[in-house]
């Protein structure tokens, strides 16, 4: 079971800059709880993914990121949603190479590769939410230890 600590942050997705927010947060989010530079990097290359998916092909939405926990574990769990077109067909979206062109070129699969938990609920004309987690696979290092 998870527990949420609660949404840290609730930040738009509307423009460019925007997605310069997104991934600025969810670093420095994932740094606090203790991921290591290459878990930051993944968690912040798919987050980037998802914000301009939410932008370019859901005109826009929010993304909302929370501190979770599980078996004494620490987590980041970001959703991004919209209320755009929705996505007319999930299978072939989250099939490996397909990109509708834009982003980074890795596409939903590629941002499910790169995170511990994915989800994405989506129907044509009813927008899209995409929920991903990922979890701090080893403890911070204590100061001393540096």
């Amino acid at each position: 079971m998870h527990t949420a600590a609660g949404v840290e942050a609730r930040l738009p997705i509307r423009s460019d800059m925007d997605l310069v927010w997104v991934r600025q947060h969810v670093r420095q989010a994932a740094a606090r709880l203790g991921f290591g530079l290459v878990d930051q990097t993944k968690l912040v290359t798919a987050a980037s993914e998802l914000a301009r998916n939410t932008l370019v092909h859901g005109g826009g939405g929010l993304m909302e990121a929370s501190h979770v926990t599980t078996g004494g574990t620490d987590g980041l769990r970001l959703t991004f949603s919209d209320s755009g077109p929705g996505i007319p067909d999930l299978d072939r979206a989250l099939s490996d190479g397909y990109t509708s062109g834009g982003g980074l070129g890795m596409g939903l699969g590629g941002a499910r590769r790169l995170v511990h938990d994915f989800g994405v609920e989506s129907a044509p004309g009813s927008g899209t939410t995409v929920r991903v987690t990922s979890w701090v696979t080893r403890p911070p290092r204590r100061r001393e230890d540096v």
